[in-house]
């Protein structure tokens, strides 16, 4: 078995030091292959709160994929945004801000929806689009396929459609047809699973994880984050676990049991053009 902890919006700066503690006891004891990090790390992508976030990935010994968010960017340091949008980011995080995670079964690629000139939505350009459907062609066929960006591809909330990633029309159905089983996001604060679909026949999966750490909550929910188990057979299960105050940890709240499809993917490279 394959197992993915997928957490985002951590939003170091505004962070609860118990629920830190209690997701880092989680880690401890599920003991994920991988962890997942969809952006939105910091509050304000300031020095103090990289660090801090950089000592949480360390803490969790286990090895990590991250990806930014649009609050990794600087918001109030204009000079820093127009010159060196990610340099604090890549101190702390790393370089490389479309990663990629690989072994015999697991393939995770990261995308970087955000932009300088934008701040807060999201977008994915034909070029990205086609890198990504390129490695998935590439994939092995006992692979767990896995798209991490931050923003949503997929709403279930009418107020959440404009938070949506611009140029999902064209990348979504391409990356569905081109064999992704997962494709994981954030930004909203709102979990969820919903079902995707290509224009050649295969289906996938949109999975939306809560705020991590931060006290920024939305409509109730608690701070939540999945733990996604790939099973035997071409299934996986992703549980959603959330944060008891009262009992100071996480605990499971719900499954969601997701079939995989193998149908065999087609060539799309033409799909990826607006």
């Amino acid at each position: 078995m394959t197992r993915v902890l997928h957490i985002s919006d951590t939003h170091f700066g505004t962070v609860h030091e118990s629920t830190e503690r209690a997701l880092q006891d989680m880690v401890q004891t599920t003991r994920p292959d991988l962890v997942l990090i969809g952006g939105d790390i910091t509050q304000r992508a300031r020095k103090g709160q990289f660090a801090a976030a950089r000592r949480f990935v360390q803490s969790l010994q286990r090895p990590v994929l991250a990806v930014p968010g649009n609050h990794d960017i600087p918001l109030f340091n204009l000079a820093a945004r127009l010159f060196n949008p990610y340099g604090n980011y890549r101190q702390a995080l790393g370089v490389n801000l479309e990663p990629v995670f690989e072994d015999d079964r697991l393939l995770v690629i990261g995308v970087n929806s955000t932009h300088p000139a934008r701040r807060k939505d999201g977008r994915v350009s034909p070029r990205q689009a086609q890198r990504v459907v390129q490695r998935l062609h590439a994939a092995r066929p006992g692979q767990l396929r896995i798209v991490l960006l931050h923003h949503p591809v997929r709403a279930v909330e009418e107020s959440d459609t404009a938070n949506l990633l611009i140029g999902r029309e064209f990348a979504v159905p391409a990356w569905v047809d081109a064999g992704a089983d997962l494709i994981l996001g954030g930004h909203i604060h709102l979990p969820y699973v919903v079902p995707l679909a290509g224009r050649l026949g295969r289906a996938a999966w949109c999975v939306q994880a809560g705020t991590a750490l931060s006290w920024r909550v939305r409509g109730g929910i608690p701070n939540s984050v999945n733990l996604i188990d790939r099973q035997a057979d071409d299934s996986c299960l992703v549980r959603r676990w959330d944060f008891d105050a009262g009992l100071a940890r996480f605990q499971e709240v719900a499954a969601h049991p997701l079939a995989l499809s193998r149908q065999a993917a087609g060539n799309v490279a033409a799909a990826v053009a607006p």
